[in-house]
């Protein structure tokens, strides 16, 4: 891949990570907020509550997978599936840029589940 393609993708893996990051403070910033008193607000807010920490797991999972992917840039070998080490197609990357896996790799260990 040459330098030119990896750095636009090292910009976009940044910006989403920059975007992932402000998401997770405002997270972090409606957890914070005091329950309400009035017992079924309290049960709405618990509901949500749960929506927001499951959005910020997903959000955490997501910046480790960008990290991993700017260290494959980093060391080389981004665009090549960390499993069987076929190139990942250019579509994948495009798609989804912290992608590990090949699609076939994907859909072996997705149906593995």
């Amino acid at each position: 891949m040459d330098k030119y393609a990896l750095d636009d993708f090292r910009e976009q893996l940044l910006r989403r990570k920059r975007e992932l990051y402000g998401r997770l403070v405002k997270i972090e910033e409606d957890l914070d907020q005091p329950m309400n008193a009035d017992v079924p607000d309290r049960v709405t807010e618990r509901e949500n509550d749960e929506v927001l920490e499951g959005l910020g797991l997903a959000g955490q999972s997501e910046i480790r997978a960008i990290n991993a992917a700017l260290d494959r840039i980093e060391s080389g070998t981004f665009g090549i599936c960390v499993r069987c080490g076929d190139p990942i197609s250019p579509e994948r990357l495009h798609a989804v840029p912290h992608a590990p896996l090949c699609q076939t790799c994907a859909a072996e260990v997705a149906g593995a589940k």
